[in-house]
């Protein structure tokens, strides 16, 4: 119930946050987008990695790239993507609908500058149909991410 965990976690941390739940899939940076009306840029994407052992969430805008080079110097080790099978484990969320809230368990969380140039951004809310609107800083507040500069 990865949408019920992202419910959950607002409702209890930040009440004021609606989850937002489209009939239209926004399960891609261009479909959020749409679903959304917002441009490309400020959908919130989330990324699961694991750098090492460690495995790790990256937010960033939605048309920013990671740099391999920013994220060895930056996270400690070249970043390997995780399969759908292992980013639903690590987050109870599946692909598409990837999000650093209502996780299962703690995970470090990054946010990467490029959403910072956004009053507002869109990222999923646990599910492939269902997202958020929320200021940059408060997002990075509520799930105590570290701000990091590893896109191109």
């Amino acid at each position: 119930m990865s949408l019920e965990s992202v419910r959950a976690f607002f409702a209890e941390n930040a009440p004021d946050i609606e989850v937002l739940v489209t009939d239209a899939s926004s399960a891609t940076v261009a479909l959020a987008a749409e679903a959304h009306g917002v441009m490309p840029a400020q959908i919130a994407k989330t990324i699961c990695m694991r750098v090492g052992e460690r495995t790790m969430l990256v937010v960033t805008s939605g048309t920013a790239r990671l740099d391999n080079r920013k994220c060895k110097d930056t996270l400690g080790g070249k970043p390997r993507m995780l399969d759908g099978e292992q980013v639903l484990a690590a987050t109870s969320h599946p692909p598409g609908g990837v999000c650093p809230f209502g996780l299962p368990a703690p995970l470090p969380v990054y946010c990467d500058e490029s959403l910072r140039a956004f009053d507002e951004v869109v990222p999923a809310a646990g599910a492939t149909n269902a997202a958020v609107r929320i200021a940059p800083q408060r997002m990075a507040d509520l799930v105590g991410a570290e701000w990091v500069d590893v896109c191109q």
